[in-house]
């Protein structure tokens, strides 16, 4: 953990949010829809089918819950950023998405089965349970992402592109989708080429992909909760709201996508106990960062005009 001296406060109660809520509205949500991802993949729905109807599920059930017991409710309300974080999820969530599956598969599939060759066997355990590869898949998965994402923070041709999600005024869960479309195609590659490279099966990658989509959501989401010890195993809303924190020292942690075990291995994780989460995000430098989704598209190619423009008083 890195070290952070603070003062001990009494953090502010944000809500009324029953006890119970707080502790299981995570895991009911993501056991209830993961769960049915894998009971629909095993009676042989097509994964498109399984995408399409899970990730509507989840949707519902984490709005709703954002509406009966927020964090922040100030963060309930619009500050003129729907338009632009739907855009991106139109644009990055599904239009990248959909562009890199079929390279990322054709190419890893490729270096897979030359692989296999060599080695005269297959590397995935495709005889294990859903449930176990679908838990190695994201293990596997997560190295790669977390140095991604780390070195997104600490190199300037790359925060030029992740800037996009530190720019969020608030979290909410429509916040999973805000993302530049070369930084989403960057994190796919490095998530997804490995597990094709070792063999994962389709049915396998699209549950990563379901529980991945729901898992955004949820770290996003503005939902009251409390999961204690299972902070030090999900990458889950506590401590990605600090990731979110105005204050660098506190935002360069937690840069686990789903897991947050390489924070805890290479010791950026990050989670006070004596204070709740920032309730004030953003990039502090760059205070008139775009609002506009063709804006922060078009700002990584623009990088010192919108460093200029956005300190302007």
């Amino acid at each position: 953990m890195i070290p952070i001296e603070q003062p001990m406060v009494t953090p502010t109660p944000q809500t009324a949010t029953p006890a119970l809520v707080r502790w299981l509205a995570f895991p009911l949500i993501l056991a209830c829809t993961v769960g049915l991802a894998i009971a629909m993949t095993e009676r042989g729905v097509a994964p498109p089918m399984v995408v399409l109807i899970v990730s509507t599920a989840a949707i519902v059930l984490i709005f709703g819950a954002e509406r009966l017991w927020p964090f922040i409710p100030d963060w309930n309300r619009a500050q003129g950023d729907v338009t632009t974080d739907l855009s991106h999820m139109m644009v990055s969530g599904i239009g990248m998405t959909s562009l890199a599956r079929p390279l990322v598969l054709a190419l890893g599939v490729t270096l897979a089965g030359r692989l296999e060759d060599v080695l005269g066997l297959s590397l995935w355990p495709g005889a294990w349970p859903l449930w176990a590869q679908l838990a190695l898949a994201l293990l596997i998965a997560e190295l790669p992402q977390y140095w991604l994402h780390r070195l997104e923070h600490e190199r300037d041709l790359l925060w030029r592109f992740h800037s996009i999600h530190h720019s969020a005024p608030r979290l909410y869960w429509l916040n999973a989708a805000r993302f530049h479309p070369i930084d989403l195609l960057l994190l796919y590659v490095a998530g997804y080429l490995p597990l094709v490279l070792l063999g994962c099966p389709e049915s396998v990658i699209a549950l990563f992909a379901i529980f991945d989509a729901v898992f955004g959501m949820l770290q996003h989401s503005n939902i009251d909760v409390r999961i204690g010890p299972l902070n030090y195993i999900f990458s889950m809303a506590e401590p990605h709201r600090w990731h979110h924190s105005l204050r660098l020292e506190e935002a360069n942690t937690n840069y686990g996508s789903n897991l947050i075990v390489w924070d805890l291995v290479f010791g950026t994780f990050f989670l006070p106990t004596n204070r709740p989460g920032p309730e004030e995000i953003g990039i502090p430098e760059m205070p008139g960062f775009p609002a506009g989704w063709r804006a922060q598209v078009l700002a990584p190619f623009r990088w010192l005009r919108v460093q200029a423009e956005s300190r302007a008083p």
